[in-house]
């Protein structure tokens, strides 16, 4: 849907940043900046394992919860985890209580570590999947693309799971990757100037 809504401010939003409050802050102050940090990217893509089959605003609601239940997404302590942490978690009705996707973030903490050992870093890896200028799909017009079914085979190879196509292009839509703010925008051209500085700073190449 590549329409914007004017809010308050006078300024053209991309639509869905008004259909609930919440929205409107995460549009303008997250959604679509490029994220080089490797606790922030792999938070994101622990919650949008969550969201699968959710809406988005669920998560968000609860994003704060889960930051307190999996201490603040710190991969290296939720490598360690133990039954007694996983019996923790399905007990926490503050969160999303699904051992499967409970067990996948427990999983991909141990795989992004091996990861980051072998690739330098998580940003360093994920930024490979970025697509060059000219190359992006009309804003909000896919839910998937050649580079995140690449990034989620590449992952799933890698032994992380609740990772598919459609969750990789969510995580790359967010992290600024891929930036899919309406054409009309007032937020698209700072979004793809973060884009363009991350992928030239992590030296990053078509995948």
């Amino acid at each position: 849907m590549n329409d914007t809504i004017k809010g308050a401010d006078g300024k053209a939003r991309c639509r869905w940043s008004m259909a609930a409050p919440e929205f409107l802050a995460y549009h303008d102050q997250e959604w679509g900046q490029a994220v080089a940090n490797d606790q922030q990217l792999f938070e994101k893509l622990c919650l949008e394992c969550f969201q699968s089959g959710l809406s988005w605003r669920t998560i968000l609601a609860k994003r704060d919860n889960f930051r307190q239940a999996f201490h603040h997404f710190d991969m290296a302590r939720i490598a360690r985890y133990t039954e007694q942490d996983m019996a923790r978690l399905l007990q926490d009705e503050s969160i999303v209580r699904h051992r499967g996707k409970i067990a996948a973030v427990i999983n991909n903490a141990r795989c992004a570590l091996e990861l980051i050992e072998k690739e330098g870093s998580l940003a360093a890896f994920v930024w490979r999947y970025a697509p060059p200028p000219g190359s992006l799909h009309p804003p909000q017009s896919a839910s998937t693309s050649s580079e995140s079914i690449a990034l989620a085979n590449e992952l799933k190879k890698r032994g992380w799971r609740f990772i598919g196509p459609t969750t990789a292009y969510a995580f790359m839509q967010a992290m600024g990757l891929v930036n899919d703010h309406a054409l009309d925008c007032a937020f698209r051209a700072e979004t793809e100037e973060t884009r363009l500085r991350c992928m030239a700073q992590l030296g990053s190449a078509p995948a």
